[in-house]
């Protein structure tokens, strides 16, 4: 039963790709959406967790999206391995918009990342995670648009990165 939902899953998000590889859009929105898909990056969910700890009276606030961060990047990990699930170029007929960085598609780590970082300051009470909100579905959608994950992946992505964030509140208080 699994796995007959799972291809019927499969068979879904490959024809949504497959649609939206069609529509043709303006250049601007692909160059937009290749920068807004890095803050889902190392880069800036790691260097937002160390500016954090550097800045007074917000260092436990650091760690807290620190481990966050890293629980839901540890799962991520476990899962593309677990999973082995080929991201979509690896299928034929479908150009990646942008850096691949491994060949496994599920789950999203950019999406998981993004979410361990702002829904562990939106927990905690933080402006910026309010602020930084709107960039999680954004960070999401970009990675479906450029065609280097499904829509499944990027839910995923948003699970595990709220998971991560509740689990790092539970775990340092």
């Amino acid at each position: 039963m699994v796995r007959v939902i799972a291809d019927r899953m499969g068979a879904l998000d490959r024809a949504w790709m497959v649609g939206l590889s069609r529509l043709v859009a303006p250049d601007w929105l692909d160059g937009a959406l290749r920068a807004v898909t890095h803050a889902g990056g190392a880069r800036a969910t790691v260097g937002l967790s160390l500016l954090l700890v550097l800045l007074p009276g917000t260092r436990g606030l650091g760690l807290l999206v620190a481990v966050a961060n890293a629980l839901s990047h540890l799962a991520v990990q476990v899962l593309k391995r677990t999973v082995v699930r080929p991201r979509p170029h690896l299928l034929g007929g479908l150009d990646p918009l942008a850096h691949v960085p491994d060949a496994f598609s599920f789950p999203s780590g950019h999406t998981a990342a993004a979410s361990a970082v702002v829904l562990t300051l939106l927990v905690a009470g933080h402006p910026l995670g309010l602020a930084l909100l709107p960039l999680v579905p954004v960070v999401g959608a970009s990675r479906v648009y450029l065609r280097v994950h499904y829509v499944t992946d990027v839910a995923a992505g948003f699970v595990l990165g709220l998971a991560g964030a509740l689990a790092a509140h539970a775990m340092l208080p």
